[in-house]
């Protein structure tokens, strides 16, 4: 269609489909799917039964090797056309031989081949087992049809707030769809209404359900439309009951008519105030609202890739920018001289800071903060980094950011991305700034979703550039 972009839900790349076309604007529009004329020979069936009513997955009747593919091409594409930058075998997978062979010469290694051949954009780290894999779960309650003291818990439907009654999730590890249950049955039996977004009444919002995969630990956080809950202890006492791992069960108090989903109480009705999972070598704490990866097996490969790109010695200073709860900070801390991590949410910090003592990680300090205005104060007391590492919100860095990185001017940049189109916006940036992107690998975090996460290698240019 001379270049006009239509979006069609459910078809598949090279597909010839027959569409209701429903909005049109300028350069893209809308369409709804009626017909599949010739399927792609990557279509499968989708294994989950409310595949198409809920919202949680969207490429499941994609096979699990053409979604790796569109990932990495969703990746260079990005890269292409918001971030104007050119990208090694971009046009075709049969270039990947020749992509890695760029990477062999040495581009990785900081030389000038991306300057002359392109970006070296891997192909996508995916899973050898790509289900079951989430360890946390969030989800919100409603009633069920109407019906007086029934209700429902599940995911909500593409693009609505109805949610999907659900009994199993595919991608959700099987301990998390065992608590939600229980509590959906147990909140039954004890007459516990749920809450109605549309009149502002009922209790139960949320239930979050949160799995140490490495540990078996278990923590659930009931989210609630107010303080009181009737027959508290023995719901505590029947969750407990019902699930033997369960380690902690809070509760989180959000009485305002809002989308999000956590209120600013929190507080344990049982056990601890956090459970612990591992990812390699390291211990976490994760309390009822920390961010925590949801996926610890490529969140692991993600981390060893940053951690490669950062080419550690054991001499280098590095500062991680949007350190969460020390998750990278505490990987670079193994192989690095010293590490700074900022954060601006002061309840992560106290998490890092807690991580860093439970692992005896002493060459780590932690500040709450704009990354903006602590690491300019933290160039005035001469600390002066190495590597600078950042891992933004889907949003990508904030601009003053990119200008503090720009001057302090460290020899590695190293960029942990959530989304391709950010990512590719902000290396223009700093590109523009006198770094070159060399390699960038995509790693599949959230498999049967349109979602990609990727580690971006720059180095700063020399004297002849």
């Amino acid at each position: 269609m001379n270049g006009f972009t239509l979006f069609i839900q459910g078809a598949l790349p090279g597909e010839k489909v027959r569409a209701k076309v429903l909005k049109v604007k300028k350069q893209y529009g809308y369409a709804k799917l009626l017909e599949i004329i010739e399927a792609s020979p990557d279509r499968i069936d989708a294994p989950c039964p409310i595949y198409k009513q809920c919202g949680g997955c969207q490429l499941q009747h994609l096979s699990y090797d053409a979604q790796l593919r569109w990932k990495r091409q969703l990746v260079i594409d990005n890269l292409e056309r918001i971030g104007k930058l050119r990208v090694a075998g971009a046009k075709a997978e049969s270039d990947v031989a020749e992509m890695e062979a760029v990477a062999e010469a040495g581009v990785g290694a900081g030389s000038g081949g991306a300057r002359d051949t392109g970006i070296v954009v891997h192909p996508t780290l995916g899973m050898s087992a790509p289900w079951r894999y989430r360890n946390k779960a969030q989800v919100p309650i409603g009633l069920a049809g109407g019906k007086e003291g029934g209700l429902i818990g599940g995911f909500y439907a593409q693009g609505s707030h109805r949610i999907i009654d659900m009994e199993a999730c595919l991608i959700q590890h099987e301990n998390n769809d065992a608590v939600v249950a229980a509590v959906k049955r147990i909140a039954v039996e004890l007459g516990i209404r749920p809450y109605n977004e549309e009149t502002g009444k009922g209790l139960l919002r949320h239930v979050i359900a949160r799995y140490g995969f490495n540990t078996g630990e278990i923590m659930v956080v009931l989210v609630t439309n107010g303080r009181d809950i009737p027959h508290r202890d023995e719901l505590v006492g029947l969750i407990r009951e019902a699930i033997p791992d369960m380690r902690s069960i809070c509760q989180n108090v959000n009485r305002q008519q809002t989308n999000v989903i956590f209120g600013d109480e929190t507080r344990v009705l049982w056990g601890s105030e956090v459970i612990y999972d591992t990812i390699g070598d390291i211990r976490f704490a994760i309390s009822a609202r920390s961010f925590y990866q949801v996926n610890p097996v490529q969140t692991e490969v993600l981390y060893r890739k940053a951690l490669d790109y950062a080419g550690l010695s054991g001499e280098e200073t590095v500062i991680d920018a949007y350190c969460g709860i020390g998750t990278i900070s505490l990987f670079l801390a193994q192989k690095a001289r010293e590490v700074y991590g900022v954060e601006i949410v002061p309840e992560a910090i106290e998490d890092a800071k807690r991580n860093a003592l439970v692992n005896e990680i002493r060459n780590v300090r932690f500040e709450v903060g704009g990354a903006e205005v602590v690491i300019p104060e933290w160039k005035r007391q001469g600390i002066t980094p190495d590597v600078i590492v950042v891992d933004p919100p889907r949003k990508g860095c904030d601009a003053a950011l990119l200008e503090t990185i720009l001057a302090m001017r460290p020899e590695r940049v190293v960029y942990v991305s959530c989304n391709p189109s950010t990512l590719a916006r902000d290396l223009r940036v700093l590109e523009d700034g006198g770094y070159r992107t060399m390699e960038v690998q995509p790693v599949d975090m959230f498999p049967h979703t349109v979602h990609v996460e990727s580690v971006a290698l720059l180095v700063r240019n020399g004297p002849d550039y």
